[in-house]
């Protein structure tokens, strides 16, 4: 984590385990989910800039992070979002803005349905809510298989996930967010990979079909792609944005990622959808 946000790191006491989270600047309250496999530090060029004007809370996911393990009897994204839910009920959150890429955005959505009227704005970036495609799905559950029984994510296994997480210029020419992501998965704790990371990988890839929930959230919303995102093709994307009645922004040349990817555009997108919903 970037030192100048861990006097900002705080940890709260939910569902039985301890959520770390920032919270950092202050004013209307901005909630930025993070992609599985990474942690707060995702949103680090996102936190500096947004910070000047809002409060950003950013939760780190159980396993993920320096947030505990996964809660006894969590068994899916719903309950995920509850866990959010009650730190920001902790906080005395009232309202808010929902940020979410990857499963940060498929918790997101959970989160909108159960409390639509404390979502001020939902923005959406490379996730997708429908179930898991059969093909993907079969080859990610197989990745955790192996996760589990080798307990930890060898270099072969990382290699053949990086094309999932970055674009083909970022693969090139961005050697150290390749790198720090290599040591982040070579490092992982194996009974945190067996507790925690392992069954909410499976959580994520076996969750129910929320598509076309999202016809009944009136929010204002957001959906951003990455042109080059292997893991939540566009489509996906814009298939979301037509059931949000919203616009849909595909960035090019940018995989899942983005936000470490083409920060500054991101933050753009994000500022000007802030200004007009907070």
């Amino acid at each position: 984590m970037h030192i100048e946000f861990e006097a900002q790191r705080k940890f709260g006491d939910i569902a039985g385990s301890t959520m770390s989270y920032l919270d950092v600047g202050s004013g209307p309250v901005i909630v930025l989910g993070h992609s599985y496999l990474w942690a707060a530090d995702m949103w680090a060029p996102q936190i500096r800039e947004l910070s000047r004007r809002y409060r950003v809370i950013v939760p780190e996911l159980w396993g993920h992070g320096q947030s505990g393990a996964l809660p006894a009897g969590t068994l899916t994204l719903s309950d995920i979002a509850r866990h959010h839910l009650e730190l920001l009920d902790t906080l005395g959150i009232e309202k808010f803005v929902l940020v979410g890429l990857s499963v940060g955005g498929m918790w997101a959505v959970e989160l909108a349905l159960l409390r639509p009227s404390r979502v001020v704005g939902l923005v959406l970036m490379g996730t997708f809510v429908g179930s898991e495609p059969a093909p993907s799905q079969a080859r990610y559950l197989s990745m955790l298989d192996t996760v589990a029984f080798e307990q930890a994510v060898s270099d072969t296994l990382i290699s053949a996930m990086l094309p999932l997480f970055f674009s083909n210029a970022t693969l090139g020419h961005r050697p150290e967010l390749i790198e720090g992501f290599r040591s982040r998965l070579r490092d992982a704790d194996r009974e945190n990979l067996l507790v925690s990371i392992v069954p909410l990988g499976r959580m994520i890839f076996q969750r129910r079909d929320a598509l076309a929930d999202l016809s009944q959230l009136s929010m204002p919303a957001l959906v951003i792609t990455g042109q080059e995102d292997r893991s939540r093709p566009p489509a996906e994307a814009r298939e979301m944005a037509i059931l949000l009645r919203c616009p849909c922004v595909e960035m090019m040349g940018v995989g899942h990622i983005s936000s470490l990817e083409a920060p500054d555009e991101v933050i753009e997108h994000l500022r000007a959808f802030f200004a007009v919903v907070c």
